[in-house]
């Protein structure tokens, strides 16, 4: 789950990456209003955590633009400005919740859960490739009955492939989706982190769920569709 948090006071948008990043989500910085648009419409999020006091443009101008432009991204207010009519306001310009510092950071990450289940109510609530299941309300990972423990970044990873199950992903897109789209180091972390799974969630059962594409990517394999999830490596794949 991507979000993009505009927020200028650099103390707290860091506080607020640390723990969105512990609750799964990956998360994109923004400090001025002009940037946090560029980022809103530019790039892909699932929610939006938007300021309304902003150097360069306000909270409401972003919003303002974000909504003109068609992009129905949910936004929620995260603001200290706490009137009524500056709720009315950011309501009526489109935002989808609002909420007033100081907050609870359990309320936010509560709201932020409701907004992205009310934004796709026809998605399925668990991800699954066979015995495989990935449930991202409830951060959990089942192997049939058996219980599987994940860091944040291997459970990012599995969430993206099973979202994307059937599809070739090439390191590039895995990175942005999982890491960041400014991360500058080398691309060999996700054949380390695609390693780290399969250690959790295919060898302990004897399956392959995650084929290898030499110099393409990778693809989570379906067993009803494109792959049986007990399938060894196609000739000329590697377990990288």
């Amino acid at each position: 789950m991507r979000v993009l948090v505009v927020e200028d006071e650099p103390r707290l948008a860091q506080t607020l990456r640390r723990g969105l990043e512990l609750e799964g989500f990956l998360v994109q910085l923004a400090a001025t209003g002009t940037d946090g648009l560029w980022w809103a419409t530019e790039h892909d999020f699932d929610v939006v955590v938007l300021d309304i006091m902003l150097p360069g443009m306000s909270g409401y101008e972003v919003l303002r633009r974000v909504r003109a432009q068609d992009v129905r991204t949910p936004v929620l207010m995260l603001t200290a400005k706490d009137g009524d009519y500056d709720q009315v306001d950011a309501l009526d310009l489109g935002a989808d919740d609002y909420l007033t510092k100081p907050f609870s950071f359990v309320v936010l990450i509560a709201r932020l859960r409701a907004l992205l289940r009310r934004r796709a109510p026809q998605q399925p609530t668990q991800l699954r490739a066979g015995d495989l299941v990935l449930d991202p309300s409830r951060r959990s990972v089942h192997r049939g009955d058996a219980v599987l423990t994940l860091t944040p970044r291997e459970f990012g990873l599995l969430e993206f492939l099973l979202r994307h199950k059937g599809n070739v992903l090439t390191k590039a897109e895995i990175l942005q989706n999982v890491w960041d789209v400014h991360y500058d180091g080398p691309e060999n972390v996700v054949e380390v982190y695609v390693g780290y799974l399969r250690k959790k969630i295919d060898t302990p059962f004897g399956r392959s769920s995650i084929e290898t594409l030499r110099g393409v990517g990778y693809r989570m394999l379906d067993p009803d569709g494109t792959g049986h999830g007990q399938l060894e490596h196609e000739a000329g794949t590697t377990p990288g």
